[in-house]
């Protein structure tokens, strides 16, 4: 791929400059240029899941779609799309839920590129869809990889990808327009808290929200928004990250006064790189 090869130069520039001095060894150490990339992004189709509230979903129009005209016409695509900010694989602004803070186009684009950890809850979620992280299970990561690093981005793995685009497996419930009945984990305010206050600049989920089903009061999204912290939902392929070592680049569509965006979620892995 000479187009990849030609930019993964400039990329690994990119990230030393967004670089932090309490990234994690390892993930100071990686060479973007030899590294596995893994997608964290589901594509946007028919398919696509998006919070219940909202029943329009993704629309893809064509504008044009065939043979130009004249003897020496060409083939020529191009489409109108439409979707809310919040469905498939997207971020969560801060002013989502925090009045005054930062917006979607606002937030610096050095805290969407970092070293990342990956807590695993899979296991728990397996036996509660409602199981939310606790400050137990972020110290008992500590206690086995070190204190999580100021400037990561938090990933929380619960295996809920593997629904995907099943909306009742999903969700929990699939009655349109309806958001009151939802079973998913996810992060807990107490263990949310935590990692704000250790200086998380992302907290990222493969499930709907960075708060689980059954809330009702959003305090997840309250205490990220308040600190100027970015969520990442409906995120997939967690299961290929190690808990550290990882680069994570998440770049949403930079939508002006925006609440969220669809955004295409990539981490970088230590190498050998696996040929596409």
């Amino acid at each position: 791929m000479p187009f990849i090869r030609r930019t993964l130069p400039a990329l690994a520039l990119l990230v030393a400059l967004c670089a932090t001095p309490a990234a994690t060894p390892r993930a100071q150490g990686l060479d973007i240029a030899t590294a596995n990339i893994v997608d964290l992004t589901h594509p946007l189709d028919s398919d696509t899941i998006y919070w219940p509230t909202d029943t329009q979903g993704f629309k893809l129009t064509p504008i044009f779609k065939g043979k130009t005209e004249g003897p020496e016409g060409y083939f020529y695509v191009a489409f109108r799309f439409c979707a809310p900010e919040h469905g498939g694989t997207h971020l969560d602004a801060p002013y989502h839920f925090a009045e005054g803070r930062k917006t979607t186009a606002e937030i610096p684009v050095q805290r969407l590129i970092g070293p990342a950890i990956v807590i695993d809850i899979s296991a728990k979620a397996a036996k509660d869809r409602d199981y939310v992280l606790s400050v137990e299970d972020v110290t008992a990561w500590e206690a086995e990889h070190g204190k999580v690093p100021s400037g990561s981005i938090v990933l929380l793995r619960t295996g809920w990808s593997a629904h995907w685009p099943n909306k009742l497996a999903y969700l929990g419930d699939d009655t349109p327009g309806d958001a009151s009945n939802l079973h998913f984990p996810s992060f807990g305010p107490a263990a949310a808290r935590m990692l704000v206050d250790r200086g998380a600049m992302v907290l990222g989920v493969d499930t709907a929200s960075i708060d689980n089903g059954p809330s009702r009061k959003f305090y997840v999204h309250r205490i990220a928004g308040a600190a100027n912290v970015a969520g990442l939902e409906n995120l997939t392929n967690l299961e290929q990250l190690p808990p550290t070592g990882a680069w994570v680049a998440a770049l949403p569509m930079k939508i002006a006064g925006g609440s969220g965006a669809p955004a295409r979620v990539v981490a970088f892995l230590p190498g050998p790189a696996k040929t596409p």
